[in-house]
């Protein structure tokens, strides 16, 4: 399991380094001091596993997570409980609080789904079952892309909208869509992209448009979203559907 260790101080690299020598199953394939240094690391190494410091200089982790297409397995290290509990927010695998104790670390590791033992080359595209980290002011998610119904611009950003949740993200609309699987992935109209999974009910619209009917986030009984497919899309969208 590649494991990338990114943590501003350098003792408590080294420390990590020397716990993680019992664990024959992790491989520490590099260090980073910064964000920076880390994001350049993660795209050359592809590690399955990233140990995370959350305070550093200039970007902290979670605006690392941010400008990952595809984050690895996170666990955070942190010597503040307030960031501790953010963590558990975004969903990440876990976390060990500094100074580490090695019992803690291997409930850590524990958590982490083992990789297939295949050199799977990574791919551009974002599958379905690929994660993103998402961002929005204080609070942060970790999502599968399979649970996100719909995106929408709004100016530069897209709103994200998945179970009860609705982010507004730094990101461009088309940017995104050429990293989502087209086959799953599809963009009915110039403001969203709609998950075809998520599709309930296709209606005749106007001027030979279409009106796309979501499956509700929830049992709440309330309805699913509705999303118009431009005259220009609807053919394209009729063929993905076998329509």
């Amino acid at each position: 399991m590649k494991t990338l260790i990114i943590d501003d101080e350098r003792l408590a690299r080294k420390e990590l380094i020397s716990l993680l020598e019992k664990h024959e199953e992790v491989e520490v394939v590099g260090e980073a001091a910064n964000a920076d240094e880390a994001e350049a690391l993660i795209a050359e190494k592809h590690p399955d596993l990233i140990f995370l410091d959350i305070n550093m200089p200039g970007r902290d982790g979670f605006e690392l997570l941010s400008a990952l297409d595809r984050p690895p397995h996170v666990i955070f290290v942190t010597a503040y409980d307030e960031h501790a509990i953010r963590a558990f927010q975004v969903n990440a695998l876990d976390y060990v609080l500094k100074p580490i104790d090695p019992e803690r670390l291997d409930a850590a590791l524990a958590k982490v789904p083992q990789p297939s033992g295949e050199d799977v080359p990574q791919r551009d595209i974002l599958r379905e079952n690929d994660q993103i980290f998402l961002k929005d002011g204080e609070k942060c998610w970790f999502v599968t892309l399979k649970d996100v119904r719909v995106f929408e611009s709004e100016g530069n950003y897209v709103r994200v909208r998945f179970a009860d949740q609705k982010p507004l993200v730094l990101r461009s609309l088309n940017k995104l869509e050429e990293k989502l699987d087209p086959l799953t992935f599809f963009r009915a109209s110039r403001k969203h992209i709609i998950n075809l999974r998520w599709v309930d009910k296709i209606e005749p619209w106007f001027n030979g448009g279409l009106m796309v009917k979501l499956k509700p986030a929830d049992k709440s009984g309330a309805p699913g979203e509705s999303i118009e497919v431009s005259r220009r899309q609807a053919t394209r969208f009729k063929e993905l559907l076998s329509l």
